[in-house]
């Protein structure tokens, strides 16, 4: 056997280890190769758990999108997101504050077209990430449901308990509304979108414009949603040592954010106690290796048992957080594009 062969074996094996030692995190499923590659990076990061940190160090861990342009780096590959017609940030008047907000505009909207609009709520649990943090995903669903993006920025928990995030996302979905045709976007053509804690806040957006008779979003794409506050289920038993997201993790995120366990009973917290009758169509991702993975399968349920349009699919081998990771997963891409034909059949472009 040459040298070559045999470093390609060493190579097949030491991977192969990697995959297997990541199959113990989830409860025996195992990742992608490609998702394995993304984690064992994001493990050299060194960052620590956030259940052992408070709020103010958490925010300074690295993030599955830090593991992401590495591990694109290692490889000699572009790091940078993917190019828009233009992007700009503005701040706007919250509820208890000002609110920063970016508006992703795809090249069509610098020729004059009006185009539909989406909502983009990011995730990181009411307590961590950003509008930078969740960058890549707003720039994807700009391209591909052709629409303007407005990415919304909320306070965060511990600083500010729940519900201000949902005051606030809901305060820059009336601010959508009123101003879309000032960013060349179609007011009766609005979307939500939003991943993760974001994903609970863009269904309440829906609830709330209902109960309070504002326009309804014309659809909801929510990717991995927080939907309950139920850790016995069954992705949350198998889930406890994952990564990037895990049970723990979820109890100090809730800690973080929610004033008592009453909040986490709330139907605002647990959409499963929430009437979702009168809302508009919607499309669920979940990620198989995610401990939020059983609640939004039994939200698709809730929501087709309430007469809501619903599509739902469930990604395998890949975790929470994958869905911007569409430079090195083919799941990615493929989410992405699940969620943006159901945005545009509801624009009006399928």
């Amino acid at each position: 056997m040459d040298d070559d062969t045999m470093d390609l074996n060493e190579r097949a094996a030491s991977e192969r280890d990697i995959e297997l030692e990541m199959a113990s995190m989830f409860g025996g499923r195992e990742p992608t190769h490609e998702m394995a590659q993304v984690l064992d990076m994001l493990q050299s990061l060194h960052g620590k758990p956030l259940q052992e940190l408070d709020a103010a160090e958490a925010r300074r861990q690295p993030t599955p999108m830090d593991a992401v342009r590495k591990l694109l780096e290692v490889r000699d590959e572009n790091s940078d997101p993917e190019d828009v017609g233009s992007i700009e940030n503005r701040t706007i008047d919250g509820p208890a504050g000002d609110i920063d907000i970016r508006i992703y505009k795809p090249a069509s909207a610098l020729e004059g077209k009006v185009l539909p609009v989406a909502l983009y709520v990011h995730g990181g649990g009411w307590v961590i990430a950003d509008i930078d943090t969740y960058d890549r995903s707003a720039r994807a669903i700009c391209t591909a449901a052709h629409c303007i993006v407005v990415a919304t920025e909320y306070r965060h928990g511990p600083e500010h308990r729940f519900p201000a995030a949902h005051d606030d996302v809901y305060a820059a979905y009336r601010w959508t509304l009123d101003n879309a045709a000032d960013l060349n976007g179609d007011p009766a053509l609005v979307a939500v979108v939003g991943e993760s804690a974001g994903a609970n806040m863009a269904a309440n957006v829906c609830i709330r414009a209902r109960d309070e008779g504002t326009r309804q979003p014309v659809y909801q794409v929510l990717i991995y949603p927080v939907a309950g506050y139920d850790f016995d289920t069954a992705s949350y038993r198998e889930m406890t040592r994952a990564i990037p997201l895990n049970t723990p993790m979820m109890r100090w995120f809730f800690d973080n954010y929610l004033h008592s366990e009453a909040d986490g009973q709330s139907p605002i917290i647990n959409l499963d106690d929430a009437d979702l009758s009168g809302l508009a169509p919607v499309t669920i991702v979940s990620a198989e290796l995610d401990p939020l993975r059983s609640e939004g399968e039994a939200l698709a349920r809730q929501f087709q048992s309430a007469g809501v349009a619903t599509e739902q699919r469930t990604y395998n081998g890949v975790t929470h957080e994958f869905f911007g990771m569409g430079d090195v997963l083919q799941e990615a891409e493929d989410a992405l594009l699940f969620a943006a034909s159901g945005l545009l059949r509801a624009f009006g472009k399928e």
